[in-house]
C-alpha cells in the first residue's frame, strides 16, 4: 500500500497547489490514501470549514493539524462534525474533535491516522507518547491494518524520540510544524518509516510561508507587525511511503519537493494519458 502525505498547507498558494495537482501526484506515486496537514490553510494560520472542504474535495482523505488548529474560532464549531479533520489527540479530554480516525484506502486497506503534538516549546498538554499508545489501541479496535502518525512538534529530538518509541508498532511517524523539510528519512529497525519534518506546501519565497519583509522587521526591531502569507515560488513538500499491509511495516520512504512547474508537468501528463 502507498501513502502520500502532504506537508503543512500554507494559505491560498498552498491550497491552490493541492487543488490543482494532488490527484495527479497521488496517481504518479500509486497512492491509495492521501493525508495532509492543514493547520495553516487559512491565510497561514488556522483552518476554516471552507478550507477543509476545499482540501478534501481536492483528493485529500484526512487532514491533520497542530498548535494553530484553533486560530479560527469557527473550527471549534464544526470540527466535531467532520471526522476527517483531526486535532492533536493529546489535547485534554473534552476538547472538540478527535485525534485519530480510520479510513479505507482505494485498495480496501483500512488505515488508522493519528495526530499528536509535542510539548517542547509548545503547549503544556498531555503526554504525546502515552496518548499515541492509547490512540494506536483505539484505531486497531476500529480495524486499522496500517497506522500513520503525524507528530506536530518544534524539535527534531522530540519527533525522533517518538519515532523510536513507536518503532514496530506503526507504519510511519512523520513530523510537521517547522515548515523546513529535513533530509533524515529512514526506515527504523522495527519497520517504521521516519522523517522529522515533511516541510510545507505553499510559497517558498518568504520565511516559512510568510512575507519575508515583515518577519525580518520583527527580528530587527522587536516590534509587532502584521504577517501576511507570501505568494511566490509555490512548492509542494511531502513524503511517499510504501507499506506492507500484511505486516503494517514500511518498506520504502521517499521525500517529495516539487515546484509548481514540476507539478504541472505531472498533471499535464496524467491528463494526456487519460484522453481516449
Amino acid at each position: 500500500m502507498n501513502l502520500l502525505f502532504i506537508g503543512d498547507i500554507v494559505g491560498r498558494p498552498g491550497r491552490d497547489l493541492v487543488r490543482r495537482h494532488v490527484r495527479a501526484l497521488a496517481a504518479s506515486h500509486g497512492a491509495h490514501l492521501v493525508i495532509a496537514n492543514g493547520e495553516n490553510a487559512a491565510g497561514g494560520a488556522g483552518i476554516t470549514r471552507d478550507n477543509a472542504n476545499e482540501v478534501l474535495a481536492a483528493g485529500v482523505d484526512v487532514i491533520t493539524t497542530g498548535n494553530h488548529v484553533w486560530d479560527k474560532r469557527e473550527t471549534l464549531e464544526f470540527i466535531g462534525n467532520e471526522p476527517r479533520l483531526l486535532r492533536p489527540a493529546n489535547y485534554p479530554a473534552g476538547t472538540p474533535g478527535a485525534g485519530s480516525c480510520v479510513v479505507t484506502g482505494t485498495n480496501g486497506v483500512r488505515v488508522g491516522v493519528i495526530n499528536v503534538m509535542g510539548r517542547v516549546f509548545l503547549l503544556a498538554i498531555d503526554d504525546p507518547f502515552r496518548v499515541a499508545e492509547r490512540e494506536i489501541a483505539r484505531v486497531k479496535e476500529d480495524g486499522a491494518q496500517i497506522i500513520f502518525v503525524d507528530m506536530h512538534a518544534e524539535t527534531t529530538s522530540e519527533k525522533l524520540a517518538l519515532c523510536y518509541y513507536l518503532d514496530g508498532r506503526v507504519a510511519a511517524v512523520i513530523g510537521t510544524h517547522t515548515h523546513v523539510q529535513t533530509a533524515d528519512e529512514r526506515i527504523l529497525p522495527g519497520g517504521t518509516a521516519c522523517l522529522t519534518d515533511a516541510g510545507f506546501t505553499g510559497p517558498h519565497d518568504g520565511v516559512i510561508g510568510i512575507e519575508k519583509e515583515a518577519v525580518i522587521a520583527r527580528f530587527v526591531t522587536g516590534l509587532p507587525g502584521r504577517f501576511e502569507t507570501a505568494s511566490g515560488d509555490p512548492r509542494l513538500n511531502g513524503v511517499s511511503i510504501t507499506v506492507d499491509p500484511s505486516t503494517g511495516r514500511a518498506t520504502h520512504i521517499e521525500r517529495i519537493s516539487l515546484s509548481e512547474d514540476q507539478l504541472k508537468e505531472i498533471t499535464d501528463n496524467a491528463t494526456a494519458a487519460a484522453r481516449p
